[in-house]
């Protein structure tokens, strides 16, 4: 049996902010489905495709990092959600629902197994395995619960909140008594922020002539933790309010519109000063407590007592201009390409 395997290619490495023409949805080729005799590898279909901003790390031709660059010409690749179709691994079998890297196309020969994982399925959407069950949410659990060292009754602030990472540490932080405020970009993102993920205040950045005044009016008394996925002003701002043996995680810096040219941080001092731990992190350096954060978040969850939100797009034609959103916070919650319908 044969099908044609459209694929989203990447055109060549950049610098700046990424944009569409940067990727091409390609018909593909028609493909086998089966998996080659003696290569141990199986083949998948595609069902979500996560999109991510530290991929866009990866559109640079830039090798001294944690992950590879994506190679010009090639389908780009990412988290997603995949059904296996044909299997030369004794390990995975048709229908088996796998998560892990794959390709941005409707199938994928898979050869490297060491981060996939099996999927259980419950009543949690599939989809969320790339959110709240995924990477971001070890991202999220990892970086509050590990590198923050939280403790009941602190102070909080969250960048990004609305985002993939920052709607779980948001209510992470709730749930163990902390009080909470997010930033984000839009006043939709702030009243989900404060009537839907139950933070206790939320204000829109771009609407905040002076960072540092607004902090200080929704933390008089200074931050505790400062969980950071914008870097930038906003990192700069929270130096100068956190309090004296305050937590930065520093998660991401999708703030920085070209990572090749960064901006420079001015507070640094603070860090003497208020003998500030600030720790940077990768979620693949937690997969040690995997077990424990599927088991607790998973739980929470069934409980009702976090909510997630995701945005979804249908089919690889929107895979472009879902990729590019996240840059410009286009997205409302985690952005997921439904690439197949489950059946």
């Amino acid at each position: 049996m044969e099908a044609e395997n459209k694929q989203v290619i990447f055109k060549g490495f950049i610098e700046g902010t990424p944009k569409e023409t940067d990727l091409q949805v390609m018909p593909g080729i028609s493909i086998k489905l089966k998996a080659p005799k003696g290569s141990g590898a199986f083949l998948v279909k595609n069902l979500y495709l996560s999109c991510d901003p530290y991929m866009r790390g990866r559109m640079r031709d830039f090798r001294d990092s944690y992950i590879p660059p994506f190679v010009p010409g090639q389908p780009i690749e990412g988290f997603g959600v995949s059904e296996v179709v044909d299997s030369d691994n004794p390990n995975f079998k048709p229908g088996d629902l796998v998560s892990g890297i794959t390709g941005w196309e409707e199938y994928s020969l898979i050869h490297r197994t060491e981060q996939l994982r099996k999927i259980k399925q419950d009543d949690i959407p599939l989809s969320f395995h790339l959110g709240l069950l995924g990477m971001p949410g070890l991202t999220a659990y990892a970086g509050f619960n590990e590198v923050c060292s939280p403790k009941k009754g602190e102070y909080v602030l969250v960048s990004a909140a609305s985002g993939a990472v920052g709607q779980l540490v948001g209510q992470l932080a709730k749930l163990l008594g902390c009080y909470v405020v997010g930033s984000s970009g839009s006043s939709q993102k702030v009243n989900l922020l404060r009537n839907k993920l139950g933070f206790d205040d939320a204000f829109n950045y771009k609407e905040e002539p002076d960072l540092d005044a607004a902090l200080k009016r929704y933390f008089p008394q200074g931050i505790d933790i400062y969980f950071d996925n914008v870097g930038g002003e906003m990192l700069d701002a929270a130096l100068v309010n956190m309090r004296i043996h305050g937590r930065i995680a520093v998660c991401g810096m999708v703030s920085e519109q070209n990572l090749s040219d960064p901006r420079g941080i001015h507070n640094l001092y603070n860090l003497i000063t208020k003998r500030i731990r600030m720790q940077g992190f990768l979620q693949s350096d937690y997969l040690n407590i995997y077990p424990r954060f599927l088991e607790d978040v998973s739980s929470l969850y069934n409980q009702g007592k976090i909510v997630y939100i995701e945005d979804m797009n249908e089919g690889l034609e929107s895979a472009p201009s879902a990729f590019v959103g996240l840059f410009s916070g286009r997205n409302v919650g985690k952005q997921v390409i439904r690439v197949a319908k489950y059946e």
